[in-house]
């Protein structure tokens, strides 16, 4: 089963490497439909967080075709990915989509699922080069 979380250490603090996850979306024409500060959010009540941020991305012509195939798959798209500090060290989590093959009757778009690992694997390599 491949549920577990890709999890990659990456370069800089956790603002910079949201920064350049943002740009690099935008750049290919994936929309940010939200960014979660959970440490803000810590912070405004009254609690301590290391900087924790949740980004939620997606290309609706991309992603529709899988909850199209079996529409509780749209309980986890868009996709996320979600970077924090721990121990001095910024780390960057993806769920990997065929993940969404072993919940969801979506085995008919396995070139969509590809090109959505695709998509968070290179966002990962490119977050894990300095600029």
């Amino acid at each position: 089963m491949s549920d577990e979380l890709r999890v990659s250490e990456v370069p800089g603090d956790v603002a910079s490497v949201v920064d350049r996850l943002t740009a690099d979306l935008r750049d290919r024409g994936v929309e940010v439909f939200a960014t979660i500060d959970h440490a803000a959010g810590a912070r405004a009540a009254g609690l301590d967080l290391p900087d924790e941020v949740l980004l939620v991305f997606g290309n609706p012509a991309v992603g529709t075709a899988l909850m199209q195939a079996d529409p509780r798959s749209g309980v986890d798209l868009p996709l996320r990915m979600l970077v924090w500090s721990q121990d001095g060290t910024t780390r960057l989590a993806y769920q990997d989509p065929a993940a969404l093959a072993d919940r969801y009757e979506v085995g008919s778009e396995e070139a969509t699922l590809g090109k959505l690992r695709g998509l968070l694997e290179q966002l990962v390599a490119e977050a894990g080069r300095p600029r």
